[in-house]
C-alpha cells in the first residue's frame, strides 16, 4: 500500500500551516479516526506470521511481525482504546479488531521516538488535507469515556467527525519502560540557577507532562502551551517580559499554529529573533532534522528525552565560563 514518507511534501505542508491526516477505521462502519501521515511510513496489508510473544489478555502487544526484514512489534489499536492503566488486570481479547478467517490485516508502519511498530487497524480510508486552524483540539474522548487518548478533531469531506489519536500516548501505554528510562535520566539531571523561563508547546498531554517533569526537576521556571497559536500570543502580549524568556521547545505538528509558524514569526520579528528555538519531535532521522533545521530552528532533539534537553540547557541558558 502506500509509502507516505516525502520530506518535501512535508515541508511544504509546514510552509502552508497544513497538516495530511491518514484517515481510519477500527470497526466497519463505525468512527473515523485520523493520524498526522508525519507519523506513518506506510500503510501495509499484512498475511504473513504473527509471532506471539505472550498469551496474556491483558497485553496490548499482539506480536511480533516481521516487515523487510525487520522485526517489530505489532499492536492492535481497538485493545488500546479500551486500556485503563487502573485497570491493567481487564482481558483485552474481546476488543482486538474482526475480521473473517483469511483476512488481511491493515498495517500502519509508524516511526516516531526512535522506535518502529505496527499498528492494526480495521481500514485505511482516505487521506484529508487540512489547514491547522480546522483542527479543534482536546474535545475527543476514547472509547472508554477518557480524553487520554484523543488530541482533537476535525470534519471529514461529508462533515462527519474525524477523531484524531495520540499516538505517542499510545507508545508510552505499550512500552511503559520507556518511560521508566526516563525516569531513571531524570535522576541524573542536574540543577540549574536560572532566572529566564522556558516555553513550550506541544499538542499531546502525555508530553507536555513529561516536559514539565523534565524542567521541574532541573529546577526551571516553564510556561507550557497547547499549540503554537498560544505561545505566540503570549509571546507578543503587551505585558510579556521577552527578556525573560530564555527559550521555546516547541512540537512541529500542531493545531492552530504549526512550530514551523512558530519558528517564522519569532525568527522574522527582531524583538524575539535571539530566542533559542529547539524542536522537541517524535520524528527522530536525519531527514527531520535537516527539516527542522531548514526552518531556522537552533537545534532538535528527538521527542522529550531528558539528556537532550538538559544538553540544549546547558547550551542556551548557562553563560559560556560557567558551563561544566
Amino acid at each position: 500500500m502506500a509509502n507516505l514518507s516525502n520530506v518535501d511534501q512535508i515541508t511544504n505542508l509546514h510552509r502552508n500551516n497544513e497538516l495530511q491526516l491518514l484517515c481510519f477505521r477500527l470497526e466497519k462502519g463505525k468512527d473515523l479516526y485520523g493520524v498526522n501521515v508525519f507519523k506513518i511510513k506506510e500503510v501495509v496489508k499484512y498475511r504473513g506470521s504473527l509471532t506471539v510473544v505472550t498469551h496474556d489478555g491483558t497485553s496490548l502487544v499482539e506480536g511480533l511481525i516481521t516487515m523487510r526484514e525487520l522485526t517489530i512489534p505489532l499492536i492492535d489499536l481497538r485493545k488500546w482504546f479500551y486500556y485503563d492503566p487502573q485497570f491493567k488486570a481487564r482481558d483485552l481479547r474481546q476488543y482486538a479488531i474482526k475480521r473473517e478467517k483469511g483476512e488481511e490485516d491493515i498495517v500502519m508502519i509508524c516511526e516516531f521516538s526512535r522506535w518502529t511498530v505496527g499498528v492494526r487497524i480495521y481500514e485505511a480510508d482516505r487521506i484529508l488535507n487540512k489547514k491547522w486552524t480546522e483542527i479543534e483540539q482536546n474535545v475527543g474522548f476514547g472509547a472508554t469515556g477518557q480524553n487520554s487518548k484523543l488530541v482533537s478533531r476535525t470534519r471529514y469531506f461529508d462533515g462527519s467527525l474525524v477523531q484524531i489519536v495520540d499516538i505517542e500516548k499510545m507508545l508510552v501505554d505499550v512500552f511503559p519502560w520507556i518511560e521508566t528510562e526516563k525516569e531513571e535520566e531524570m535522576k541524573r539531571l542536574q540543577r540549574f540557577h536560572s532566572d529566564k523561563d522556558i516555553l513550550i508547546a506541544d499538542d499531546s498531554p502525555s508530553v507536555l507532562k513529561t516536559m514539565r517533569n523534565i524542567l521541574s526537576k532541573a529546577g526551571l521556571h516553564y510556561r507550557d502551551f497547547p499549540n503554537g497559536q498560544k505561545l505566540l500570543n503570549y509571546i507578543f502580549n503587551a505585558n510579556t517580559n521577552i527578556d525573560r524568556i530564555g527559550m521555546v521547545i516547541t512540537d512541529l505538528e500542531m493545531p492552530e499554529a504549526s512550530g514551523f509558524e512558530v519558528i517564522k514569526q519569532l525568527k522574522n520579528d527582531p524583538s524575539t529573533s535571539h530566542i533559542p528555538i529547539v524542536v522537541n519531535s517524535s520524528m527522530s532521522g536525519s531527514s527531520n532534522e535537516e527539516l527542522a533545521r531548514s526552518l531556522n530552528a537552533d537545534d532538535f532533539i528527538s521527542k522529550s528525552q531528558p539528556m537532550q534537553v538538559e544538553e540544549c540547557i546547558r547550551r542556551f541558558l548557562v553563560p559560556k565560563e560557567q558551563r561544566g
